[in-house]
């Protein structure tokens, strides 16, 4: 009974040497991940805020309306001063003069009647009506022609005009281009530069959080196996301690001061690879298993299933899995 106490204690300070260590690195490791959480967080933080504002690619396009000159003031109307031939019709009736006046001296050397010299009277007259007749048709003409010129030079300043319009429009049109272009293009740049930056920090914060998750969680782990261990080397030892003559159930005590019974999770959902070796003495069924999670402790056991012996001997843990007193029961728990 010494010996397998003495194992049973050796087994249990073996287990807490082993916890304590593992929750110290643990702890280590999760201040560690912690420093650095915080460290990319706040650089995170930084380069969010320093990004560049938004810009208007075209705030700063400026005027070339200069670039093209217009010539419309250039444009007259090539028929605007016409003038009317009056010389040659001043000539034309002052030769039809000459010739009345020649005639007239003519009839008053030969007596000729009154008649004729009405009808010579007639004729110039008449001549003089063609004389004028002609003038008006050349102002007629000419008025066309003054009209037509300025319908013709309205139209090339017109066109003028839209020639240097169009020149205008896509001189600024170009320039705000290729302006607009090259900020965009630098603005860009700038923009996968600086979330480049923000990507890589944000997956550095996220590898620090799941580090200091695991380094919780190990913590966690090396507590609950150091407690499995200990509850392992104890349940041992009071096996032992019920299969000798006259032994009673041990105890331990506890943080709180007060006495109660180490109770090994025995729950049939927390094993695997369950096989049934033997019977006790009082007929209980003895098995072989595996504990699906290693924090209850890491090989093959010997033990009851809770669902199978007496309910006195049962406990119900916090975490909703049944734990097994063997301190009443004619069955060793051990690792096998």
């Amino acid at each position: 009974m010494a010996m397998v106490a003495t194992g049973m204690l050796i087994s249990a300070g073996s287990s807490i040497v082993s916890g304590i260590i593992g929750m110290g690195a643990a702890d280590a490791a999760a201040e560690a991940a912690a420093k650095e959480k915080a460290r990319l967080s706040a650089q995170l933080d930084s380069l969010e805020k320093s990004r560049q504002e938004i810009i208007n690619p075209y705030q700063d396009v400026k005027d070339v309306s200069g670039l093209a000159k217009n010539l419309s003031g250039m444009i007259t109307n090539p028929y605007a001063n016409l003038g009317v031939a009056t010389q040659a019709s001043k000539f034309q009736a002052e030769e039809t003069d000459i010739a009345l006046a020649n005639t007239l001296d003519t009839l008053k050397e030969t007596g000729s009647s009154a008649g004729g010299a009405t009808a010579l009277a007639q004729a110039a007259l008449k001549s003089k009506q063609n004389i004028s007749a002609n003038l008006e048709e050349q102002e007629a003409a000419n008025e066309k022609l003054r009209a037509k010129g300025e319908s013709d030079m309205q139209q090339m300043k017109m066109a003028e005009e839209q020639r240097v319009q169009g020149i205008q429009i896509g001189e600024a049109g170009r320039t705000q281009e290729l302006q607009g272009k090259g900020k965009a293009f630098a603005f860009e740049a700038r923009e996968a530069r600086e979330q480049d930056k923000i990507d890589r920090v944000a997956a550095q914060l996220s590898g620090a959080t799941a580090q200091e998750a695991q380094a919780k969680a190990d913590k966690t782990g090396a507590l609950t196996g150091m407690i499995g261990g200990i509850a392992s080397a104890a349940g041992s030892y009071m096996s032992a301690g019920a299969s000798g003559a006259g032994s009673k159930a041990i105890t331990f005590k506890d943080n709180s001061s007060s006495f109660k019974p180490i109770t090994i999770p025995s729950d049939r959902r927390l094993k695997n690879n369950i096989k049934l070796i033997g019977k006790s003495n009082s007929g209980l069924n003895i098995y072989s298993f595996e504990y699906i999670n290693k924090k209850f402790g890491n090989g093959l056991f010997q033990g009851v299933m809770s669902d199978e012996i007496p309910i006195n001997a049962v406990i119900k843990g916090n975490d909703g899995y049944d734990r097994v007193n063997y301190s009443l029961l004619d069955v060793e728990f051990k690792q096998i």
